[in-house]
């Protein structure tokens, strides 16, 4: 039994020679601090599922929190409501993600550093319930308080139906909001054509509620669902009233006016000059902005400008990738370019200027853009939209091959 005893006392001192020759190792205490490390979890960011319990009722909803959004730092953060429309209603919490200012922030985060709430809005309800602006308000104040939203830079939007909540929030709670957007959307609900009855008085009421509240309307002047005279009354409303409102009116675009709304570059940054003082607030306070009524009607495209033959004749030719593989080729035929793509698809180009064109019967945000040389020859063709550019070589002719 003694000579049992000695050996295990052995083992032991050479299992306890041995450990720190591999375990106190540079690479095992590497190791074991990615091992710590890995059991707390990363931090969260991007679009969050939530629910909320109201009235004995669970809600489905999203929040987005931008890359750089920290807790620890306890920074405050500015923080939009968003209200989805009439298609995007449910009790699944994500329909409402996939359209609108959801969408801008997936194309362009870097536009959008803010918090953003996405309540959503059940089947069977429409957001001019009270219950419905209930419940967006308490998840916003949720959400306010747990991801530092800053009460003085608070912004409310909605398009189409949740214009319609948006307007009756505004309404409501005007001290609440730094400034509001509403795209596709009005005050006389499709579902209550009796408030049509008071197109006298409505729109003033709410322009006087609202004061000097920034206000941006967004409206498509082919829209058949909301029809834009009720984008104008309220734009006139608060032009009587003394208000700050602008009204961008789309020229050739139907009811989904958002999508080009909300891909402003200028939005978000408008959004950002306002800051406002909630009531009860015993913080700083901010001067109220001017008096403003802007009205523009934005074409869908451009004025096409005409081109001499002889410069369009520079731009023709074959464009390929960077492996060679041709992509598009350019063509005239009179004083008109075309394009003609890989699958034999011919589209007309007009000129916004002498090197930049857009496609006739496409979409408004894309451009074409040739590149020269120093020599003046034509280099490049650049293909830009609002989500990505793509760079194609021209093949050179004959007559410019080394």
């Amino acid at each position: 039994m003694l000579r049992f005893l000695r050996f295990l006392g052995s083992c032991v001192l050479l299992a306890g020679l041995l450990v720190p020759a591999w375990a106190t190792a540079p690479g095992a205490r590497q190791a074991a601090a990615v091992r710590h490390e890995r059991s707390e979890p990363p931090q969260e960011t991007g679009f969050l599922n939530r629910r909320i319990e109201f009235h004995g009722v669970s809600y489905r909803f999203v929040v987005y929190l931008p890359e750089e959004w920290r807790r620890e730092d306890h920074k405050l953060w500015p923080i939009i409501l968003s209200l989805h429309g009439r298609g995007e209603r449910g009790s699944e919490g994500m329909w409402q993600t996939q359209i609108g200012l959801p969408q801008a922030v997936r194309d362009h985060p870097e536009r959008w550093p803010f918090v953003i709430v996405m309540p959503q809005c059940p089947l069977d309800s429409v957001w001019t319930d009270s219950d419905m602006q209930a419940m967006a308000m308490t998840a916003l104040d949720r959400e306010t308080e747990e991801f530092h939203g800053d009460p003085e830079r608070t912004y409310l939007t909605g398009l189409s139906l949740g214009g319609y909540g948006a307007w009756e929030l505004a309404r409501e709670y005007p001290h609440r909001w730094a400034a509001i957007a509403i795209a596709a959307s009005g005050i006389f609900w499709s579902y209550a054509p009796e408030r049509w009855q008071e197109v006298a008085t409505l729109p003033g009421e709410y322009a006087r509620a609202v004061g000097r509240t920034p206000v941006w309307l967004f409206h498509g002047a082919d829209d058949p669902v909301v029809a834009p005279r009720e984008s104008e009354l309220m734009f006139e409303a608060f032009k009587a009233e003394g208000g700050h409102v602008r009204f961008w009116l789309y020229q050739g675009i139907k009811h989904d006016c958002w999508t080009r709304a909300y891909n402003e570059p200028d939005l978000p940054h408008w959004l950002l000059v306002h800051r406002g003082t909630p009531q009860n607030s015993s913080g700083s306070t901010f001067a109220e902005p001017p008096p403003l009524a802007e009205h523009l009607v934005i074409p869908f495209h451009p004025p096409a400008i005409k081109l001499a033959p002889t410069l369009l004749d520079t731009l023709t030719g074959e464009y390929t990738d960077k492996n060679g593989h041709p992509i598009v080729t350019i063509f005239r035929q009179a004083d008109q370019l075309f394009e003609k793509n890989q699958q034999g698809e011919i589209a007309e180009l007009a000129a916004e200027s002498a090197g930049v064109f857009f496609y006739l019967n496409g979409s408004s945000t894309t451009r074409l853009t040739f590149e020269r040389d120093s020599q003046g020859h034509v280099t490049t063709l650049m293909l830009r939209d609002d989500r990505h550019e793509e760079r194609w070589e021209k093949r050179p002719q004959a007559s410019q091959r080394p």
